[in-house]
């Protein structure tokens, strides 16, 4: 007995040693943010070879930290990939995981495991400021009331959001479970199906708008902007769009000032550079690209803002920073902005091919960083990781067990100590999934249109096996798979051994 407590304790001494070492100094529990931005593109950042913007706050994170060159959401759509950054599952196995409207209900089981609760055993303050849009009560929502079950009932202790996204009604932030600066005398009413009488519409009265429509905007007129469902009263309580980077940015400081005694994670999920892009008067006109190169040099700059309030208050070099996007990039996604006429040189998905939506690898692979000043040394790594992977590390960097999921603990790829990771992914796009891993990307026969006829993305979509060496033909240009049949059946095998076999739409 007294020699196997000695071998039990030999092992646990063991475990602290070698996680010291990962960390690069004692154990101890960092602060960990997230900052996610929204539909942020592979080549969107002068770090990832950007020539037509700067963007000198972000490219800090990667020239300073780990800059990953395989680094993945795990959807080429926004809701599915948050979906998997907090609960460490592929969205694909959720039906409901998918780009959900602004009433919809919370897809995240409030007992499923995920990356706040896991945190929250280990003793950190959670909190969520930015956009969600993974769902909120149990359908039968009353936004006059207590809005439950949202953040604060999947693991976040403070929750400062937007619903859904910025062209989706309710056009209002919620905090902590209620509609922040709502007069009680002026209800809100929310329908995705039916407009209220006597409310005007991008679409009966276009002369109201400042923002002209492309496709499907068109619904509820707020600040100008016509939007995606119907919403009426809440005037008081209504954001204005122009603000709302400042707005985020001051409620991320506030919760680091307030909570910096004690370890802490936040989740700080930028709307830029989703539609409709509404920069601040500060950066109109500064890319020289419109609306949209404006907004991602204003997220730059939330970004260093945020930086340095975690500079002057002392708790940078104890803060651990994830950077990410939910998806690929998009230029034409709901409304008349420039963004195609006036994108001249600059290419926002970078080397790689297709975009938002697509199941090529411009969908789904997306700028990656981790910094944590003083103890992650700078490195480029080709490592293959997901974004659903930081459940598994993050419980190992604090010493916590996380419940089974699909996340794996590629901790020492994430602190640039060994360049192995996962060994494989499957990806998805609009419910479409397919297979990476080592140099291959294979996609399999779906029936669809193989161009996104509102944003001009190429989907991906082929009724016959794609095989791309995304090592030598990074643009995925050449469709290798009729002359590497065994490659093509091995990596199926994989897939299917992950995904099942039910998963085309197209019948054998």
């Amino acid at each position: 007995m007294k020699l196997k407590n000695s071998i039990s304790f030999l092992m646990a001494a063991i475990l602290v040693v070698m996680n010291a070492a990962a960390v690069g100094k004692n154990p101890v529990k960092p602060n960990i943010v997230v900052i996610y931005l929204d539909d942020l593109g592979y080549g969107d950042l002068s770090a990832y070879g950007a020539t037509e913007l700067n963007t000198p706050n972000m490219d800090v994170l990667a020239n300073e930290g780990i800059k990953f060159t395989n680094g993945y959401a795990t959807s080429a759509t926004c809701t599915p990939s948050r979906y998997g950054l907090l609960t460490g599952v592929y969205p694909w196995r959720n039906k409901k995981a998918k780009i959900l409207p602004g009433s919809a209900p919370l897809i995240i089981s409030t007992s499923q495991e995920t990356l706040p609760k896991m945190l929250k055993r280990a003793g950190y303050t959670t909190g969520i400021v930015g956009k969600w849009h993974l769902g909120l009560g149990d359908g039968n929502l009353d936004w006059n009331a207590d809005i439950t079950p949202g953040p604060r009932q999947v693991g976040f202790d403070y929750s400062y959001i937007l619903a859904a996204t910025q062209d989706r009604v309710p056009t209002v932030y919620i905090d902590n479970d209620k509609v922040d600066g709502l007069d009680p005398k002026d209800p809100i009413e929310v329908s995705y199906r039916k407009n209220f009488e006597g409310e005007p519409t991008g679409e009966d009265n276009p002369e109201l708008t400042t923002m002209k429509w492309h496709h499907g905007h068109n619904n509820s007129i707020v600040n100008g902007i016509p939007r995606i469902g119907y919403m009426k009263g809440g005037a008081a309580a209504k954001w204005t769009d122009t603000d709302m980077a400042d707005h985020f940015l001051k409620k991320a400081q506030a919760y680091v000032k307030n909570n910096k005694k004690e370890p802490f994670f936040l989740y700080y999920a930028l709307q830029q550079p989703h539609v409709p892009r509404t920069p601040h008067p500060r950066f109109v006109g500064k890319s020289g690209m419109g609306p949209r190169g404006d907004v991602i040099l204003e997220a730059d700059w939330v970004i260093g803002q945020f930086m340095k309030t975690l500079e002057e208050e002392g708790v940078l070099e104890n803060t651990l920073i994830v950077f990410s996007s939910d998806n690929g990039p998009v230029l034409q996604d709901g409304y008349y902005d420039d963004a195609i006429q006036k994108l001249g040189d600059h290419t926002p998905a970078g080397k790689l091919r297709g975009g938002k939506y697509s199941l090529f690898d411009g969908g789904t692979r997306v700028p990656f960083m981790v910094y944590w000043k003083g103890t992650i040394a700078p490195k480029v790594s080709d490592a293959l990781v997901c974004q659903m992977d930081l459940l598994a590390s993050m419980a190992a960097l604090v010493g916590e067990k996380a419940a089974a999921t699909d996340s794996e603990n590629v901790l020492p790829a994430l602190l640039g100590k060994s360049n192995k990771a996962r060994k494989e992914l499957v990806l998805e796009a609009g419910g479409k999934t397919w297979y990476r891993t080592g140099n291959w990307a294979l996609i399999p026969p779906y029936k669809g249109a193989s161009l996104s006829w509102h944003s001009l993305v190429e989907t991906g979509i082929l009724e016959e096996m794609q095989l791309y060496n995304v090592t030598k033909d990074t643009g995925e240009q050449n469709n290798v798979a009729k002359a590497n049949p065994r490659t093509v059946k091995k990596l199926l095998k994989k897939f299917e051994a992950i995904r099942g076999t039910h998963y085309s739409n197209i019948k054998k």
